[in-house]
C-alpha cells in the first residue's frame, strides 16, 4: 500500500505565485503576509519580477516565505507585453531550495526596470545573463537555475501564447501551473490542465500547481496549493514540494490519497463529482446524486491506464487536482 497523501501529516495551503511591491505588486510583503494568513494561507512565495529578496523576517510558528522570483524570456526583449499583445513569451518562477540564497540566476539588464531605487542595494547577482526566446535558450535557463539550488515552474501557458510546439520541448521543469486566477477569464480564457497532461503523455515528470500571480487583491485567494508534510519549516516544505507531496485547487480539499495495488482510494471534502484521468481515454468517474454530495471515492485502474491523476469538482465547479502517478511503479 502506498500513502500518497497522508491524513496524518498536516496540510499546508500555499499561494506559489505572488507580486510585491518589490515589483509591480501594490501591497508591501507585509500587507500580503496579514491578508493571506486570515484566509488560512502558511506559506507565500514572493515570486517579483527578476530578481531575488530574502523575506525571512516575516516568518513565524505559523507563517513561511518561499525565496523566489519569476523570470521572462520574450521575443522581443525591448517591447511589453502590456503594448505587444501578440508576443510570445515563458514566464518562469524559481524557488529558491536555500532560503537565504538570493543570487539571482539569469539576471539580465535588459530586464531590470522592475528594479527601483527602493530595492537596488538589496539585488544581488554574479554575472550578465543573455536569454534567447528559443527552446535551447529556456531550457539553459532552467538548467541554470537548476544548478544554482533553484526548482523550476512554467507559468500561465496560454496567456504566454505558447502551444504544444514549445512547452513540449522545455526539460527539467518542476512544475507546471494550470490555473492562475490574475489569467483566468470565464468564457474568454481557460484553464491550462491540458497542458499538463500534454507534458505528462510526452513522458515529462512534472507537477501541477494553482496560483494567484497576483499584484493586487484582485485575482487573490483564487488558487493554490496544499503542501503535506510534517511540519512548517522551510527545508521539509521544499523537499515535500520536490517530491510531489501536495495537491493542487481552487476550492475543494483533499484529505487522503492511498494506492493499493491497482485500487485507489481517496476522501475529500463534500464534493459533487470525482474523477479520474489517465494516459488514454479511459476517464472513470463518481457523481453524487441530486441534492447530495461525496466525499470518498474508490477506483480500479488497469495497467493500460499508465498513470492516473483525480479531479475533485464542488458544487459551484470549483476543482482540486491530485499530481499524477504511474499505475504501476
Amino acid at each position: 500500500m502506498k500513502i500518497l497523501l497522508d491524513e496524518n501529516k498536516r496540510f499546508f495551503k500555499a499561494n506559489l505565485h505572488c507580486h510585491s511591491t518589490y515589483s509591480d505588486g501594490k501591497f508591501t510583503v507585509e500587507n500580503l503576509k496579514e491578508e493571506y494568513k486570515k484566509r488560512g494561507y502558511s506559506i507565500v512565495a514572493f515570486t517579483d519580477h527578476e530578481h531575488l529578496i530574502d523575506n525571512s523576517r516575516l516568518d513565524d510558528d505559523e507563517f513561511l516565505s518561499i525565496t523566489s522570483c519569476e523570470m521572462a524570456i520574450k521575443e522581443f526583449p525591448e517591447q511589453s507585453t502590456l503594448v505587444n499583445f501578440d508576443m510570445r513569451v515563458c514566464h518562469l518562477n524559481f524557488y529558491a531550495l536555500d532560503q537565504h540564497n538570493t543570487i539571482t540566476p539569469c539576471y539580465s539588464s535588459v530586464y531590470d526596470h522592475y528594479i527601483t531605487d527602493e530595492i537596488k542595494d538589496l539585488v544581488r547577482f554574479d554575472k550578465e545573463y543573455e536569454r534567447v526566446y528559443t527552446q535551447d535558450g529556456i531550457n539553459d535557463m532552467i538548467k541554470t537555475a537548476k544548478q544554482n539550488g533553484f526548482i523550476v515552474t512554467y507559468n500561465h501557458p496560454t496567456w504566454s501564447l505558447e502551444n504544444a510546439t514549445h512547452y513540449l520541448g522545455y526539460e527539467g521543469m518542476f512544475a507546471v501551473e494550470i490555473y492562475n486566477t490574475s489569467c483566468y477569464r470565464p468564457g474568454a480564457r481557460v484553464d491550462d490542465e491540458h497542458v499538463f497532461d500534454d507534458l505528462l503523455r510526452a513522458g515529462k515528470k512534472v507537477f501541477c500547481v494553482c496560483a494567484d500571480d497576483n499584484h493586487t487583491y484582485n485575482g487573490a485567494f483564487g488558487g493554490w496549493v496544499c503542501v503535506n508534510a510534517e511540519k512548517l519549516e522551510y527545508a521539509t516544505i521544499m523537499n515535500a514540494l520536490q517530491k510531489g507531496d501536495f495537491y493542487a485547487s481552487t476550492g475543494p480539499q483533499i484529505f487522503s490519497l492511498v494506492q493499493n495495488g491497482n485500487e485507489i482510494t481517496i476522501k475529500t471534502s463534500p464534493c459533487k463529482r470525482i474523477g479520474v484521468v489517465t494516459h488514454g481515454r479511459r476517464t472513470p468517474s463518481k457523481s453524487a446524486p441530486d441534492g447530495e454530495t461525496l466525499t470518498e471515492a474508490t477506483f480500479t485502474l488497469r495497467d493500460s491506464d499508465q498513470y492516473f491523476r483525480i479531479r475533485v469538482t464542488d458544487e459551484n465547479g470549483k476543482v482540486a487536482y491530485t499530481q499524477a502517478y504511474p499505475v504501476q511503479e
